[in-house]
């Protein structure tokens, strides 16, 4: 986009073609192309809006409406009749665009444009920012047009050039995007600041205190910094696009004067890097949003496991495992951190892993390019440590998956995790100390066989749930009022039926003398006529409080 500004100021016209051929990352799909080409875009509108203002020049976000939903054609055709230039809508292609909106769009002539599956609105917005940031930076002038061939990087060589200066480019948390060449003079910190891809924390605390992070993110205008020992005189300056900071140019004087026009051309170099920090943030946001789109599909096997693959950047033939790590969902604030933690040390143990950190849960897919099956059991039980060793940390349970002959296998050894994470809950909850022991400590980690029977059982209640709940009958029944009136009769049972009818054993997990968990006994025979001592009885009992008992059934996000 080579457009100058016009003569009024306003930015030049962008087209919803050159909007497309902007777009590297694919976030907007072409369904049906615009009766007129080449129409200027100049903005989005985010939803419909009620107020009759125009929408000429517009690009409509159609947030709110589904592509199935009936209202569909009608928002088509309001955005046409009010001058919209593209619908965009949140589908996947043209596939999935019913016929009726398509049909309003080819009679009022307007475009029809689908947005990518693992994107968002933001990016969306982002995109048409960033198309009309290159236009309004305009080609007239040495910065533009050395920055144009390539990007950030020419841009910090040129003005380097001009400012006789070494040229960083830093983004709002001061890591470096880009830099000139760093001559034989170029200072310590310079030095540092490249090799580590961003200025040290202790000279961020510093500016900080000096006040100059405050002046630079508050001034539209180029601070000087004098030469301060070794220190060399430094020219900075914010990289704005409207009242949103992107980020900052700095100029040292490596070992050399300061160009009289610096600061202007440092002005200029901070206008033009403005497309190029929006596209940087853009690929960054984007390729995240892919990846974690790409990660969810294969562990849900929803999607082209192959596409999945390669938006991962996996090698196609390398085994992998999965292992999930979750948390107590009753924990504190710690909690967040203590995931955080568990997601660089997997990192720690294999850099090729990828990781989906959620709420409650942590998931890593990790690549085995050796094929041992004892990498991702290894990895559980490094993570298991860590959150036990971590002061106030809330209980984590770690659970590794099989291991799968390739990515796409992936979902299995998910599956299987989250199995394992269940099934080591379920043990913890029901542990019962032996005679006058104390608490032993739980064991939070384990690996797919390690638990066989407790896995088992799960699967078997997983299976059983929807015939349990359509033809629970009396037991059902049972369970229902006993848990409405907070349980007493359930927990009974649980333990009874763990101690394999030992009354004296079942009243010591309960706390209770031993003729209260024989009255509670008779009044579940008298109350709801079941027969503890008929042997079928005790397998639906057993099922019942099973699947009635917390943590037992498969929680949200699980396949």
């Amino acid at each position: 986009m080579t457009g100058a500004p016009t003569a009024d100021g306003t930015p030049p016209d962008v087209t919803l073609r050159q909007i497309l051929d902007h777009d590297e990352d694919g976030i907007l799909g072409l369904v049906l192309a615009p009766s007129v080409p080449d129409a200027a875009v100049h903005g989005v509108i985010i939803g419909a809006e009620d107020a009759p203002r125009p929408y000429h020049g517009h690009i409509v976000l159609a947030t709110g409406v589904r592509p199935d939903a009936g209202t569909a054609p009608d928002v088509v055709r309001e955005a046409a009749r009010r001058g919209a230039v593209a619908v965009v809508l949140n589908s996947r292609g043209r596939d999935g665009v019913p016929d009726a909106v398509l049909a309003a769009a080819r009679e009022t002539g307007i475009a029809l444009l689908s947005r990518a599956e693992w994107a968002d609105w933001n990016d969306t917005v982002e995109l048409v920012r960033s198309a009309l940031a290159f236009a309004a930076v305009g080609s007239e002038d040495r910065l533009a047009q050395g920055a144009a061939g390539g990007g950030l990087a020419l841009l910090a060589s040129v003005a380097a050039r001009y400012c006789q200066a070494s040229i960083t480019v830093e983004d709002t948390r001061f890591r470096v995007v880009a830099h000139s060449a760093t001559s034989a003079d170029a200072d310590g910190l310079r030095r540092s600041t490249i090799l580590g891809g961003k200025v040290p924390d202790w000279r961020v605390a510093e500016l900080r205190r000096s006040g100059l992070v405050r002046a630079l993110w508050t001034s539209r205008d180029v601070i000087h910094r004098p030469a301060d020992g070794a220190d060399p005189e430094r020219l900075v300056v914010a990289v704005r696009s409207g009242g949103e900071v992107l980020g900052s140019l700095w100029a040292a004087a490596d070992g050399r004067q300061l160009s009289p026009d610096a600061p202007e051309v440092l002005r200029r170099a901070a206008e033009v890097a403005v497309p190029y920090l929006l596209r940087h943030r853009l690929r960054g946001s984007t390729d995240r949003r892919r990846q974690e789109h790409a990660l969810r599909g294969l562990l849900h096997g929803e999607g082209d496991g192959r596409s999945h693959v390669w938006s991962l950047g996996l090698t196609p033939g390398v085994p992998c495992a999965v292992v999930v790590a979750e948390r107590d969902r009753a924990a504190g604030p710690a909690a967040e951190r203590s995931l955080r933690a568990l997601a660089l040390q997997a990192l720690a143990h294999r850099p090729t892993a990828r990781v989906r950190r959620e709420e409650h849960r942590l998931t890593v897919l990790l690549p085995v390019p050796d094929g041992d099956e004892r990498d991702a059991p290894g990895l559980a039980r490094e993570l298991g440590s860590l959150a036990a060793a971590m002061p106030g940390a809330p209980a984590v349970w770690v659970g590794a998956g099989p291991l799968a002959a390739l990515p796409a296998g992936a979902a299995g050894s998910y599956a299987e995790a989250l199995l394992v994470v269940r099934a080591l809950r379920a043990r913890e909850l029901r542990a019962v100390p032996p005679g006058g022991a104390g608490p032993q400590p739980p064991v939070r980690h384990a690996g797919p066989g390690d638990l066989g029977p407790g896995v088992a059982v799960l699967r078997l209640l997983d299976a059983v749930r929807p015939v349990w709940e359509r033809h629970g009958g009396a037991v059902r029944d049972m369970v229902s009022a006993d848990l409405a009136a907070g349980g007493e009769l359930v927990r009974s049972l649980t333990a009874y039926l763990d101690a394999a009818g030992d009354i004296p054993r079942a009243a010591r997990r309960l706390v209770l003398h031993p003729n209260t968990l024989r009255y509670r006994l008779r009044r579940i025979r008298e109350r709801f006529g079941l027969d503890l001592d008929d042997p079928d009885t005790r397998l639906v009992v057993t099922l019942a409080v099973r699947l009635a008992e917390p943590g037992e059934g498969p929680v949200q996000g699980e396949t």
